[in-house]
């Protein structure tokens, strides 16, 4: 009986700003009548990302679609899979005969490995099954040896933690994303010429084992069945795959994460000028070295919601919604980086505001 299968589920992982959400509402958009669960682990106080994702139009009532995205909004994945992920997939294994895969995208900072491991408890290992392990690359980042935004900004951090032995934690991050990968999407590889392009996919390879396919994409663009239906069965052998992190789940300390180095801030402000806004944070993100920039803005006299995601100073923006009748109209931002202070940034953009 189908409800008697086990139940696929595809992880989806990659570095801040990679494009892993943009994948996940293109696998949603074109799910072709799928009932797909979504499971969102949040790196922040605010639901950015399961809010994008809620908008996603997989079939079922608006209800019915919240109902079915799930945000772990405590920090790392790996940290927090006891916690908060357990109970959600017992929920989902209580209703998998509903179900036809699931989708979890890990925080930019987490680890999959852990995440992968847990697939092998035995409530959940018999009733589902890793279907694979979906890295996304930044291919533009990757290529100019930043992973994330500016060099400058990672050895800054590399020097905050004497104790690493690679060039940066960002890189160690990166490595043990693609270690636990089943397939490798080079992603934005409309923005690098194909030189580059063939020395990123010559830096990825040596991180993989032969075995792991590498592919190419602009926006995450790529046929449902090229993503789903691998069949790895991850949980199988993901104990085999070196990461470098591996010491600290062996001595079960979980304070000692590198990524633990990184803040999350959440900021509130009224109504701003699309501009100065703008403006404000690309002088914010310079001065601070901020990694990452995601949240809504309220622009005055403007009735839809202006959507903003940063990786260094690359920003993207649209307005993806109207505002609801009852909302009120303000801006919400999370800024992630290293050593940030939320008061000074927030008095900094009220101040670049006028606000």
């Amino acid at each position: 009986m189908k409800s008697l299968a086990k139940l696929p589920v595809t992880i989806v992982t990659g570095f801040l700003g990679s494009g892993k959400t943009t994948l996940l509402r293109h696998m949603l958009d074109n799910a072709q009548g799928r009932r797909i669960a979504v499971i969102v682990n949040e790196f922040g106080e605010l639901g950015i990302d399961g809010e994008i994702l809620k908008q996603c139009s997989i079939g079922c009532t608006e209800e019915e679609a919240s109902g079915r995205v799930y945000e772990l909004a405590n920090g790392c994945l790996c940290c927090t899979v006891q916690e908060e992920f357990f109970p959600v997939m017992r929920e989902l294994v209580a209703r998998r005969g509903d179900l036809d895969h699931i989708l979890i995208e890990t925080s930019g900072l987490a680890l999959p490995k852990p995440l992968v491991q847990a697939f092998q408890w035995p409530e959940i290992r018999s009733a589902c099954t890793v279907d694979a392990v979906i890295t996304v690359v930044d291919s533009p980042a990757v290529a100019a040896g930043t992973f994330a935004a500016f060099p400058d900004q990672v050895d800054a951090q590399r020097k905050l933690d004497p104790n690493l032995d690679h060039e940066s934690p960002l890189h160690e991050l990166f490595a043990d994303q693609l270690s636990s990968a089943d397939l490798v999407i080079l992603n934005k590889t409309d923005l690098i010429n194909p030189e580059d392009l063939a020395r990123v996919r010559a830096e990825v390879a040596e991180e993989l084992p032969p075995a792991v396919k590498i592919i190419e994409a602009s926006s995450g663009r790529l046929p449902l069945d090229v993503l789903i239906g691998l069949g790895a069965g991850s949980e199988e052998h993901i104990d085999s795959r070196h990461s470098h992190h591996d010491h600290h789940h062996d001595d079960d300390d979980h304070d000692d994460h590198d990524h633990d180095a990184f803040d999350s801030i959440s900021i509130e402000l009224p109504q701003a000028d699309e501009s100065l806004l703008m403006d404000a944070l690309t002088q914010l993100v310079v001065k601070h070295g901020i990694l990452r920039v995601k949240g809504f803005a309220a622009i005055p006299n403007k009735p839809m919601r202006l959507l903003i995601q940063g990786v260094g100073t690359r920003f993207d923006k649209h307005f993806d919604r109207q505002w609801g009748a009852d909302e009120t109209r303000i801006t919400r931002l999370v800024l992630i980086g290293q050593a940030l202070d939320a008061a000074q940034l927030e008095a900094q953009l009220r101040a670049a505001l006028s606000v």
